[in-house]
């Protein structure tokens, strides 16, 4: 058999395969507990691709492991369609830092269309003294260690942007890991831990309801729902910049035809006037970029990421 007639019998196959896609219920699996950003995510666009696919979409929470749960299971399902994965910049960063042939993003695990980008805010507990980011710096280098600073584990994000913000200021705080994105929440309200790197979407009402208070936004422009908030530049901690991410990956070896319909109705649901409405009031943007923009995308934040953790000595644990 020719090279050329397999591969027009592949793209057969795979043309079959979108024909009848998706012929049962699809799972998007969450690497963060129910309640958190990239959760929110996700029930925001499951019920448009339902009513656009015809079949029941279904969010199911794996957190933990800075994300390589929920991309080891997806991983490992069937490449049909059946089974998607909200990726989110933690799987990245995995990937830089200590990869796992079982799913690295790119490779095991493909991408379809990146969904939204949020600069973290760095917020405290209310009850800490500190007003502005430089308080709460100056408190810290006052009071060496005393501090503490949450985390969704090693190699996470906010890991990362935490030992970034100690090492720019000379100051020493103590970590504390959670299990998933914004499962410190509770124990930050509640003053078990004090300081956070998190997307504003979530904090908000805490903020203005005055449990946490946002000191500053660590992008390069405030944000519309917190717009007395200054940027991290503002608040005197210039070149700290941390803008998470998240969008939706298929196991590898998902037909191409099969992809092609998750795009498009990814980029529809995206788009729809209600959830890009209530994701730019929440300070994060929508981006809807093509498979093959995404890949070279998450080849420049493995890149990026991975000189971050490796200067400041993380290394995930599998």
């Amino acid at each position: 058999m020719t090279k050329t007639l397999v591969l027009f019998l592949g793209l057969l196959v795979g043309v079959a395969h979108a024909q009848s896609f998706p012929s049962r219920p699809v799972r998007i699996l969450v690497p963060s507990p129910a309640g958190s950003s990239p959760d929110i995510r996700a029930r925001q666009i499951a019920p448009k691709l339902q009513e656009a696919l015809g079949q029941p979409f279904i969010v199911e929470n794996r957190p933990g492991g800075a994300g390589l749960i929920a991309a080891r299971e997806a991983a490992k399902a069937a490449p049909d369609g059946h089974t998607l994965l909200l990726a989110l910049i933690n799987n990245a960063i995995f990937d830089a830092l200590n990869p796992d042939p079982c799913c690295r993003l790119n490779q095991e695990l493909v991408p379809i269309s990146r969904f939204t980008m949020s600069p973290l805010v760095v917020v405290v507990n209310a009850g800490l003294p500190a007003k502005t980011l430089k308080e709460l710096l100056d408190y810290a280098k006052a009071k060496p260690g005393a501090l503490n600073f949450a985390t969704a584990g090693q190699g996470s994000i906010a890991q990362l942007v935490g030992f970034w913000v100690l090492a720019e200021s000379g100051t020493q705080m103590t970590e504390v890991s959670y299990k998933g994105v914004n499962a410190e929440i509770p124990d930050l309200i509640a003053g078990q831990v004090q300081v956070g790197y998190i997307v504003s979407q979530v904090i908000t009402g805490p903020v203005k309801g005055g449990k946490l208070r946002a000191l500053a936004v660590l992008g390069d422009k405030r944000l519309p729902g917190l717009p007395e908030v200054p940027t991290g530049a503002e608040a005197g901690l210039p070149g700290v910049e941390a803008i998470v991410w998240n969008g939706i990956f298929a196991p590898g070896g998902t037909p191409r035809p099969v992809i092609d319909v998750l795009h498009r109705e990814l980029v529809k649901a995206y788009n729809a006037p209600e959830i890009k409405g209530q994701v730019e009031a929440a300070g994060s943007t929508i981006v809807a970029d093509t498979p093959d923009e995404f890949a070279a995308f998450i080849r420049a934040e493995t890149a990026k990421w991975g000189k971050v953790g490796r200067a400041a000595g993380v290394k995930p644990q599998q």
